[in-house]
């Protein structure tokens, strides 16, 4: 029996939607209050009216993670609302395609920047409070695709969430004395907007390359992300948790054929 976490406050960037709603709503329904950022006021409000009524209270302030100021503000705004922050889920993250022929600067400095150096961001913006909680946690949704996996129009996101993890590493020795855990979740598909927008034929073919035949579920990255932050995770810091129904362990379609 995990000790509770009713009462707490938590930041979840990108939680306006996709995997970062998901977890917002996986904390609120843990008794967690959430403040939730998103760079859109409509998807924000949304996902708050979405989510009244639950035990841990959803609210939204408009940011970009790509700003050092917009995360100072998102961090203050928890501490005033809250009294304090206990958890950051360093979620934002965007993906669009472009080869690599023809990706321009543009296209990489704005993966990068939501990506990685918004994860670098709100959590300099967040060492203080955390520090303060005495059980502070920060949770960073990566992504086997990078780490792990490859795909092609991805290079930039793959290059991406592969340094997040080289982030991860570094700032759980650093924050280690000051009762921080630095975690990460890897998703692999997991069904969101961006999935589907993707198209069906697409969704087909991932359902076909995963062992369980599933997508994943934003609940199935939310509840990872709730273990880090529990009290008994406290002694895991610095490690990395791949979510997604083994699609990462055949070693070709074969291996999947007489499922």
């Amino acid at each position: 029996m995990f000790t509770s976490l009713q009462g707490r406050s938590a930041i979840v960037t990108g939680g306006s939607k996709g995997i970062g709603r998901g977890i917002a709503e996986t904390f609120a329904r843990a008794g967690v209050n959430v403040v939730i950022t998103g760079r859109t006021g409509a998807d924000i409000d949304r996902t708050v009216a979405d989510l009244a009524g639950l035990p841990g209270t959803v609210t939204g302030v408009t940011a970009d993670v790509a700003s050092p100021e917009d995360c100072r503000r998102a961090v203050a705004t928890a501490v005033e609302r809250h009294g304090g922050l206990d958890i950051v889920c360093a979620n934002a993250g965007i993906f669009p395609s472009a080869s690599l022929a023809e990706m321009t600067p543009e296209d990489l400095d704005q993966v990068l920047g939501t990506n990685v150096k918004g994860t670098f961001y709100i959590v300099q913006a967040a060492v203080e409070p955390l520090t303060a909680s005495g059980h502070g946690r920060v949770i960073i949704t990566s992504s086997i695709t990078g780490p792990v996996t490859g795909f092609p129009g991805w290079s930039h996101y793959g290059a991406s969430k592969a340094a997040q993890l080289g982030f991860l590493r570094t700032a759980a020795i650093e924050l280690a004395r000051k009762k921080i855990t630095v975690n990460a979740v890897l998703p692999g598909n997991i069904l969101t907007e961006g999935l589907v927008e993707m198209g069906e034929q697409y969704m087909d073919q991932m359902k076909a390359a995963i062992p369980t035949g599933t997508l994943g579920t934003v609940a199935d990255i939310g509840n990872a992300a709730l273990f880090f932050a529990t009290d008994e995770a406290a002694y895991i810091t610095g490690q990395s948790l791949i979510v997604d129904g083994g699609q990462i362990l055949p070693e070709s379609a074969e291996a999947l054929a007489d499922l």
